[in-house]
């Protein structure tokens, strides 16, 4: 996932259980919000001026003790996934919640219930503090991701606590709800995302409109609220309920744009931070969407030329990438004059088949499923590629909806400013071609995502400037499709100087630390867990 604004293309990544914008008292899920009797330091950093009664909110809430609890299973919004399975050493994941204001400029007024994940550090004689992730999106639970892959950063759970959350918006925390029908949610992302005529235009268009309108309708008291700045200044609120001096974070993709800006906003409250798979924070709405574009087709280049190269095993046709390439794009167009058999009654549409490859590109894990469901697809049967595009949209095999792009939708439209009409979407296509043949018409289409969104924009792109704060660990990866290779770069550059600190790993997929290079894992671990900064420009492997 990424931090581009969707329509919905998996690539810009819904019955959320929803609860009430009202004020509610945290004895409801176990926490117990003591008053301070002195402000805490830092509590209000970066608040608005709200006065003696908004300093001592804010201290009374960062005074706040959780009250950390077994794991039960996620909610309906999340999926039919039982309770996170105890860690090989029989270490239980434990839950909590935690109360944020809704709205900083108002800390005294109604607050937000953050969903919240552990699983406690192994040597805790030596335990350094809590290790934060954000897995990205926006959208991600992260409440629902870190067990899913908590055995990739075991070695950080030495000497951390691995700690994750749903942020504002997002699953259990106030999870904002749009289309909360089954059915109305599989033909939305069934649609066509890529019209071919002015009744098709239209047709695109409304089907956004009722989209917005049904977040506004559903979910209109958070909307406002859901940003990324937001959701940085509860990490710093986080940072303090977990007893830290520092915040320790490990970002992945939009998560690195997250970490950007709470750096930005808390220079001196950053301890050892680690950014994978960065984006690039110079990017707007439309450069961005342009850079994945580009990604995504280097990444299928890479997928087709790994088939080329294994000859007969391969079970796609060509004999060069390009004309595997080609093979793609013909069968994305047959799909757009025709449908196949997919799943149960569902359909395989152009648009699904598109957001199924999308999503096979993110690890050359997929790329064996990828292979076959693109035969199977050419053959009449588009049950594979159907459930990648599932995946994608946060669709589990039961027909449960996430709130993944619903909260994708919400948190990209009220932090990118632009709106862009049809017209300049259409003056706009050529370039998106260019970029990419197979994926650019549905990138650039998908620009037309906040158009009609209820909540004004904040900005042209994300500020991550933060002098003075410790060195920040960037990782950019040569053939990431959804935050290309030039974003970590950029984010280190950003940074500062004597802050980004970049490491380039040349491989294939989304993000680094995951791919179990024994170099990236050497050069973090050495980081995170001892405090060794490497050389800026290292490259791995």
């Amino acid at each position: 996932m990424d931090h581009m604004p969707p329509t919905h293309a998996p690539w810009r990544t819904t019955a959320p259980r929803r609860t009430s914008g009202s004020r509610r008292t945290s004895a409801r899920r176990g926490t117990a919000v003591l008053a301070a009797a002195v402000l805490l330091a830092g509590a209000v950093a970066g608040c608005s001026d709200d006065g003696d009664d908004g300093r001592d909110r804010m201290a009374e809430l960062a005074a706040q003790k959780l009250t950390w609890r077994g794991c039960t299973p996620p909610a309906a919004a999340e999926s039919d996934a039982a309770a996170p399975t105890p860690l090989p050493d029989g270490t239980q994941w434990e839950c909590s919640f935690m109360d944020v204001p809704l709205d900083y400029a108002d800390p005294g007024g109604d607050t937000v219930e953050l969903a919240l994940i552990r699983a406690k550090a192994r040597d805790q004689s030596n335990r350094i503090g809590s290790l934060v992730f954000n897995f990205g999106g926006p959208g991600g639970s992260g409440v629902t991701a870190l067990p899913s892959f908590a055995a990739d950063y075991e070695n950080l759970r030495s000497r951390y606590d691995l700690v994750s959350f749903d942020p504002r918006g997002v699953g259990q925390s106030q999870g904002v709800e749009c289309l909360g029908d089954r059915q109305a949610l599989d033909r939305f992302f069934a649609q066509d995302a890529t019209p071919d005529n002015a009744a098709e235009e239209e047709n695109l268009q409304n089907e956004l409109k009722k989209y917005a309108e049904a977040c506004e309708e559903n979910s209109g008291e958070i909307l406002p609220y859901v940003g990324t700045e937001n959701a940085a200044r509860d990490m710093d609120l986080m940072r303090q309920v977990l007893g830290d001096d520092k915040l320790y974070y490990f970002g992945i993709s939009y998560g690195t744009e997250l970490g950007g800006v709470y750096a930005h906003l808390f220079p001196r409250r950053v301890g050892r931070a680690v950014f994978d798979a960065s984006v690039d924070p110079r990017d707007t709405a439309a450069e961005g969407a342009l850079g994945q574009a580009a990604g995504f087709q280097l990444a299928l280049r890479n997928f087709a030329q790994d088939c080329v190269d294994r000859g007969d095993a391969c079970a796609l046709p060509g004999s060069s990438p390009a004309e595997i390439q080609q093979f793609v794009t013909d069968l994305l167009e047959r799909l757009d004059k025709q449908p196949i058999e997919g799943i149960g009654q569902r359909k395989l549409t152009q648009t699904q088949a598109a957001n199924g490859i999308a999503q096979a590109l993110y690890s050359k894990e997929f790329w064996p499923f990828l292979e076959q469901g693109l035969d199977e697809a050419d053959g009449g049967n588009g049950a594979l590629l159907l459930a990648l595009s599932d995946s994608m949209n946060g669709r589990d095999e039961n027909g449960h909806y996430s709130n993944l792009h619903a909260a994708n939708a919400a948190v990209n439209c009220v932090d990118y400013k632009q709106r862009f009409t049809r017209e300049e979407v259409k003056a706009r296509l050529p370039e998106f071609r260019e970029a990419s043949p197979v994926f650019g018409d549905f990138l650039g289409w998908g620009l037309l995502g906040c158009n009609q969104w209820p909540v004004p924009g904040t900005w042209e792109h994300p500020i991550v400037s933060a002098p003075g704060a410790a060195p920040i660990l960037v990782i950019g990866n040569t053939g990431d499709p959804a935050t290309p290779f030039e974003g970590a770069k950029a984010m280190a550059t950003a940074l500062g100087e004597d802050v980004g600190v970049t490491l380039t790993y040349e491989g294939e997929g989304h993000g680094a630390y995951n791919s179990k290079d024994a170099c990236v894992q050497r050069v973090v671990d050495a980081y995170l867990l001892d405090g060794k900064v490497p050389a800026s420009g290292t490259v791995c492997p």
